[in-house]
Order: C-alpha cells, then structure tokens, then sequence
C-alpha cells in the first residue's frame, strides 16, 4: 500500500480576507484548474461558501481525456485558517487535501498539503512515479501562476 504526501507553498500579496473569500467559494476552484483537466462542477446550485458537510461533484479529466465523476467532502473549515477536502468517490484509493492561509507581513502564506494513495496497490505506485506525481506537480504550477494572475506577485 502506497501513500504520498504533496506540499505547496505560495505567498501572496492580498489581506487574507479577499484570500479566504477566494479560495473557500466552491465556483472559483474552476479558475485555478488547468483548462486540459475539464473541470465542471455538476449537481446543481452550491452556495457561496464552503462548509462542513458539504459535498461538491465535479466532472474531470485528469489523464488522456477520460471524463470522471469526482466527488469530494468539506470536512473541516476554520474560517480564514483552512479547510479540508476528502475524495468520497474519485481516481484515488485516498484523497485528503488540506488548504491553509496564515496572514504574514507581505500578504498571505498559502499552503496545500494532500496526502493520497493511488488505487492499484503496486501498480499505483508506479503510476505516481512516472505519472501522477508530475502531473500534480503541473496542477499546482497552473494554480501559482493563476493567484499570481489574480492576486499579484510577491
């Protein structure tokens, strides 16, 4: 059984008010997703805050356009600190991922940690060597560049 861990950190020029307000709106995540991934949220009207409970489907394309159901939990929120999502049905025998703003003195430190385990056991591993890895490593790439487009760069 393999698990991994991914950790990005990127500060930001913005007061962690119009951060929180960014990143805990279920509408925006589509603006930080590489347009290759496909990325649709489905299953009707989602309020405008995350909380938790809530359930968010999306509709994905993480790998040689193969459209997938994604289904992710709200576990935890503490409001302008962080929340967590937790893959409920998806690609990933695991999926946790923690979102964490910290006010600094230029703006705010963001940090994503998601720690997940590819299905396949053996194979899965493999996968994350020559694929999954990189291709997260692509994600949060497009997700810096998309905050530094919105929010500058510091």
């Amino acid at each position: 059984m393999a698990f991994f861990q991914f950790k990005r950190i990127q500060e930001i020029p913005a007061a962690i008010d119009e951060i929180w307000d960014f990143i805990s709106t279920p509408a925006m995540l589509k603006e930080i997703t590489p347009p290759y991934m496909g990325f649709d949220i489905v299953g009707g009207d989602l309020p405008h805050k995350m909380y938790p409970g809530m359930i968010i489907s999306y509709k994905v394309s993480p790998l040689l356009g193969i459209r997938m159901t994604w289904v992710t939990e709200i576990t935890h929120v503490k409001e302008k600190q962080y929340f967590v999502d937790e893959q409920r049905i998806g690609p990933y025998a695991m999926w946790h991922h923690e979102h964490h703003i910290t006010p600094t003195e230029h703006g705010v430190l963001m940090t994503d940690i998601v720690s997940y385990r590819p299905p396949f056991g053996f194979l899965g591993r493999i996968a994350n060597a020559v694929v999954i890895r990189r291709r997260l490593e692509e994600i949060f790439d497009y997700r810096k560049a998309a905050m530094i487009a919105r929010f500058g760069r510091r």
